[in-house]
């Protein structure tokens, strides 16, 4: 708790322990004026690069951050990870967690989403979802998703060493524990979007995996699904202050995603 009390102290928002089939989960939700409205809720897979940032404070701390993003209840869940449990536990555990929520929330309220390593697992639960006869979210929102493990994208190497962000090959291979990088349920961009819900995704102009989000939005689009994108000028992936998100632009994503959830 000592890592991040001082962020979470700050966050006007509220959690408590909500498992959804049997995977850990936390519900929060925005205190006051902060919660916009409770038509929809946020079924919430927290980043990390697949491998990283795991344990229940950081799984409280970023359901709260994305409930107050949104301004909607946020589930987050705490998916298991390698080396003890690589893929495919951590996207059983979305299954799980998501065939849970769909006993108490209709999939019209759901809205399922996951920052970098967050939107792969999300956009992989909804391809997994769908052909396990699930039935689809109201929408999805993956700002800047790790979609494509394989790193073949253009930015990929036009702007490695300008973005925060490293090279995640190894660690990809070791989530994917000798599976082919390039499986649909490993890599969301190589599969059938056909049917997918209307889809937000953002990124910026030195964010890593900026060619990640123009082709899935590419993609979707070819696909005749709803996909609205969102590139910033300048910023890197998870954008300018990834704990905070107090700049401007941050602040902007924000917005927009709100306004994307009135939408639905």
């Amino acid at each position: 708790m000592a890592l991040f009390g001082d962020v979470e102290s700050h966050l006007q928002a509220d959690a408590t322990e909500h498992p959804l089939g049997g995977v850990l989960a936390w519900q929060a939700k925005p205190r006051g004026s902060a919660l916009i409205d409770e038509r929809h809720v946020l079924f919430n897979i927290r980043g990390g690069a697949l491998a990283f940032f795991g344990g229940a404070d950081a799984v409280r701390l970023n359901g709260k951050f994305m409930s107050l993003r949104t301004g909607r209840i946020a589930y987050s869940i705490d998916y298991r990870m390698p080396p003890n449990h690589p893929y495919p536990a951590a996207l059983d555990d979305a299954l799980a967690a998501y065939r849970a929520l769909l006993e108490i929330r209709r999939p019209e309220e759901i809205i399922v989403g996951g920052v970098s390593a967050g939107g792969n697992l999300a956009a992989a639960l909804l391809l997994r979802a769908r052909d396990e006869g699930l039935p689809m979210p109201a929408g999805a929102i993956l700002p800047t998703p790790e979609i494509d493990l394989t790193e073949s994208g253009d930015t990929f190497h036009i702007l490695l060493g300008v973005d925060v962000t490293p090279l995640l090959i190894q660690v990809n291979r070791l989530y994917a524990d000798g599976q082919d990088l390039a499986y649909p349920y490993l890599s969301p961009l190589f599969g059938d979007v056909s049917g997918f819900p209307p889809t937000f995704l953002q990124s910026g102009t030195r964010d890593l995996f900026l060619s990640n989000t123009v082709r899935l939005h590419r993609k979707l689009r070819a696909a005749g699904v709803r996909a609205d994108l969102h590139v910033w000028e300048g910023m890197t992936h998870g954008g300018f202050n990834v704990v905070g998100g107090s700049t401007p632009e941050d602040r902007e994503v924000d917005v927009e995603m709100q306004a994307f959830i009135a939408s639905l």
